[in-house]
């Protein structure tokens, strides 16, 4: 590492070095689904903690039995639909590019990385401990010591279940009426209308 290095943040090295001809801010590539660099904007960082913080008083609500719990869970997430619920716990990235569909369960302890659109279907069922996980690092050692990431959207279809402490991988798509076996480890597209487990997960039979 030379003596410039020192000088710089990890952004400015950035913006000199991996960004030189993009004009977009972090946040701005980040939404796009492009490397950015991971800490380095004012907005995402204020959104971010405004998830922290919905999260937790959504959760305090719901321990203090308030009616009106669900209030919080509104202004957290992009959309959710008629009749859906999250049981809390639940750890958010942001929030707000979360999208939730009509009558839909969430058990508890969801981990949604949402740097990029989750999108959750109507009628689905998510277990306890899921992880939904859009962030991408790139796998040559030299931009990721230089704190480059990345995302790709996850897409739930409708009536789909995920059982506990499924993962999902970022980029991956789960068609409709498809149910993923608990502790799998989703890291490809699966089709509609399957059963599917396992680390990777597979195919196991249609239904």
């Amino acid at each position: 590492m030379n003596e410039t290095q020192h000088q710089q943040t990890p952004a400015e090295y950035a913006e000199e070095h991996y960004f030189q001809n993009d004009p977009r801010t972090n946040r701005e590539r980040m939404l796009a689904g492009d490397f950015y660099i991971s800490g380095d904007d004012a907005d995402s960082a204020r959104i971010s903690q405004q998830g922290f913080t919905l999260c937790d008083e959504y959760y305090r609500a719901t321990v203090n039995a308030d009616p009106n719990a669900g209030r919080f869970l509104k202004q957290l997430v992009g959309s959710i639909g008629e009749d859906s619920y999250v049981k809390p716990p639940l750890f958010v990235d942001y929030g707000e590019n979360i999208h939730i569909g009509n009558r839909t369960f969430i058990n508890m302890n969801l981990t949604a990385l949402d740097v990029v659109t989750i999108t959750i279907g109507d009628d689905c069922n998510i277990g306890p401990n899921v992880q939904l996980l859009t962030p991408v690092h790139p796998i040559d050692p030299i931009p990721r010591r230089d704190k480059l990431e990345a995302a790709k959207p996850i897409v739930i279809g409708d009536n789909v279940w995920l059982g506990g402490g499924v993962i999902v991988c970022p980029g991956v798509t789960i068609g409709n009426n498809s149910v993923i076996g608990a502790g799998s480890v989703v890291t490809k597209d699966i089709p509609a209308n399957v059963v599917a487990v396992g680390n990777p997960c597979r195919v196991i039979r249609t239904i």
